[in-house]
């Protein structure tokens, strides 16, 4: 049995194996905590926890089988892990998308948990320094990509509409920093509790309609949401006469299937 004595990290070159190995483990952590940490703020299925766990599988599954073809005689090739944990992966995003009347929902996370694994990979093969280049690369997709949304679309566009979401527990808090991230001003605001579980949440916004599309795509994709209705209303907030909202209703159909 061949007793390995040392692991190569980038920078550092050859280090104790268990130095290594712990300096792996360690930076899967925190560099799978960074993206789930954002992931945990806006509630969405795949938060803290399971992304600092999937960081961890990806990088241990990886360095375990370094290790294990060290001084091997046979024919290997250790990209074969990473195959493996890409075809793993995909059944985690999988579960995390929900389609269901013409939207598909968990797209932004089932890739999240792609690239975590694939963060996890570069670090089990002994480059955590790019890994936390690539860490913070997805944070900037994650954060700073609306603000180009909000760039190229026109206050012109902007009408006001009724939003009503129904969920377990209160959700106006997480529902109030995702309005924060997009251009839509708020007209009212209120939370009614339907039961012992279930509260209703119903806003009137000002906004695009392509950023209400993307508001909504957001809400429904937390995890305590059971339901979420939004239509376009007056000013005042009543009822738009159908034959004027008729087109309205078909730009939402054609973005809501574009998903």
């Amino acid at each position: 049995m061949i007793i390995f004595q040392n692991i190569k990290i980038e920078l550092l070159g050859e280090v104790p194996l268990y130095l290594g190995v712990g300096i792996q483990i360690i930076s899967a952590i925190i560099l799978g905590g960074i993206v789930g940490y954002d992931r945990e703020k806006k509630m969405k299925a795949a938060g803290l926890k399971t992304n600092i766990l999937i960081c961890l599988g990806a990088t241990l599954y990886t360095a375990m089988s370094v290790l294990h073809l060290e001084g091997f005689a046979g024919p290997a090739d250790p990209n074969r892990v990473g195959a493996q944990i890409v075809s793993g992966i995909g059944f985690l995003g999988a579960g995390a998308i929900i389609q269901g009347r013409g939207n598909v929902v968990g797209m932004t996370t089932a890739a999240t948990i792609w690239v975590v694994a694939a963060i996890g990979y570069t670090i089990g093969l002994g480059y955590p320094i790019s890994a936390g280049l690539f860490s913070f690369t997805v944070l900037f997709v994650l954060k700073l990509v609306n603000p180009v949304y909000r760039f190229l679309e026109s206050e012109k566009g902007e009408d006001t509409f009724h939003v009503e979401a129904l969920a377990f527990g209160s959700v106006k808090k997480s529902v109030m920093e995702l309005i924060k991230s997009e251009r839509i001003e708020i007209d009212e605001v209120y939370e009614d509790k339907i039961d012992h579980k279930r509260k209703v949440l119903t806003l009137y916004l000002i906004g695009h309609v392509r950023t209400m599309d993307r508001l909504i795509t957001d809400i429904k994709s937390l995890a305590s949401v059971e339901r979420v209705s939004f239509h376009q209303v007056n000013r005042d907030h009543s009822e738009i006469d159908p034959e004027d909202l008729e087109e309205s209703e078909e730009n939402l159909f054609k973005i809501g299937s574009e998903k």
